[in-house]
């Protein structure tokens, strides 16, 4: 019997498309190393990235780039939609790609490192760093044949061009509309693979899109770190919460996780340990609250120390463009004054509390009005009921039995009364 011809490869053909929109950074990495492994297994014609990213992490952007190369199917970046921009760290993904693309209304360029390091680096660390990543964006350019001294320019200079300028130096190879129109212009182009030269077929290619995990997506928005800071503020406030009501258990296992997940997007910044250590002191005087009757001082100097730490806990260049590494003052500002408004509540409780009558035992019938059951007389015991209770009592006036008294004072199980 005659084998069954093998389904051609046409008909099996598929381009996977992936979408970033965002900063650059662990999460963002595994998942498009996740997306180049895929699309081998699959023998995809090609795996289009459509990118937006204003930067991110040096470090991420070098690991994407080396699998790129490393890719055994054509990787192409695409800036878009209109209005992308393909900043920093999405420079380096361009020019990394096989094949580069970008939507008429968008932008690529600025592509200066930003100091990680902490603040203003030295001079001669700053060239270190500046020559490292021009080195490194050349070897890309050279590699595909792009522009490599616009690239120069973009990393020493911080320069942007548009979609149309950038075709006309040569920084990328198409400017398309859509995925659609993307697919059919590569048909036929030949690439530059690790393996060798090798065209690309895509016609009729079914379009299928990949997205992010639940768990990449929970840790993509925790890596953001605006959302980092607040996770570790209601961390903090759920573990407060749960030294000043001990037992209550739910705000301190919720506390912990938020901390967790705060370290787990804190991790990969640029953190100026000073900040760090003042949001601790602050943490340490707001736990001292809850010990030493303070009257708010110990409060107010958390708060302090909160909003300065705050401030100054992610550490980079403030001349450099990098907001997607900062923490908003619209985010610093609300956290702070919940905080405040927290403790401020909590001190407000324990003021109230401490200047409150004691309700329960000897100390809290004081002032309180009874009836003597039995005559007292100075210098002997008697019986008098208060609040439904006997007690034995004492009194430096005569008192008859049935007398409404008044309670003075207490000591043990005795009670000092006087006429009431």
């Amino acid at each position: 019997m005659a084998a069954l011809p093998a389904p051609t490869r046409a008909a099996e053909r598929v381009a996977l498309v992936v979408e970033l929109d965002g900063a650059i950074n662990p999460v963002a990495t595994e998942f498009i190393l996740d997306s180049i492994e895929r699309a081998e297994k699959q023998e995809a014609a090609c795996l289009i990235l459509e990118l937006d990213t204003p930067g991110g992490l040096y470090k991420s952007t070098h690991v994407i780039c080396k699998a790129i190369l490393a890719s055994r199917v054509p990787f192409i970046t695409y800036v878009a939609p209109a209005g992308a921009r393909a900043t920093s760290a999405g420079v380096f993904i361009t020019y990394a790609s096989h094949l580069a693309a970008m939507h008429p209304a968008s932008a690529i360029g600025a592509a200066h490192p930003v100091n990680l390091g902490g603040g203003q680096a030295d001079s001669t660390m700053a060239e270190k760093v500046e020559n490292d990543a021009v080195a490194f964006i050349r070897s890309l350019a050279e590699r595909h044949g792009r522009n490599a001294d616009w690239a120069e320019e973009a990393v020493r200079k911080s320069r942007s061009i548009t979609a149309a300028e950038a075709l006309k130096l040569e920084v990328v190879d198409l400017v398309v509309e859509d995925v659609p129109q993307l697919i059919a212009a590569i048909n036929g182009r030949k690439v530059r693979m690790e393996h060798g030269e090798e065209e690309i077929h895509s016609t009729g290619a079914e379009v299928i899109r990949l997205e992010m995990n639940w768990r990449q997506r929970i840790l993509d928005h925790v890596s953001d770190p605006n959302v980092a800071y607040v996770l570790m503020t209601l961390g903090m406030l759920g573990m407060l919460f749960e030294l000043y009501n001990p037992g209550t258990l739910l705000p301190g296992v919720m506390g912990s996780i938020f901390l967790i997940l705060a370290f787990y997007g804190l991790h990969t910044l640029p953190i100026n340990y000073a900040g760090l250590l003042l949001i601790f002191v602050a943490i340490v005087l707001f736990i001292l609250e809850i010990k030493v009757t303070s009257y708010g001082m110990l409060t107010i100097g958390g708060i302090v120390a909160m909003l300065l730490g705050s401030l100054m806990l992610i550490d980079i260049d403030p001349s450099i463009e990098a907001d997607f590494l900062r923490i908003r003052l619209g985010v610093i500002i609300p956290a702070v004054a919940v905080t405040a408004l927290f403790f401020g509540f909590a001190i407000t409780k324990g003021i109230l509390a401490q200047r409150r009558q004691p309700a329960g035992g000897i100390e809290g019938l004081v002032g309180e009005s009874g009836v003597a059951r039995t005559a007292i007389e100075p210098g002997t015991e008697g019986r008098v009921l208060v609040h439904g209770e006997l007690w034995t009592a004492e009194s430096d006036e005569p008192i008859r039995a049935g007398e409404r008294v008044r309670v003075l004072s207490g000591e043990g199980l005795r009670l000092r009364v006087g006429r009431g």
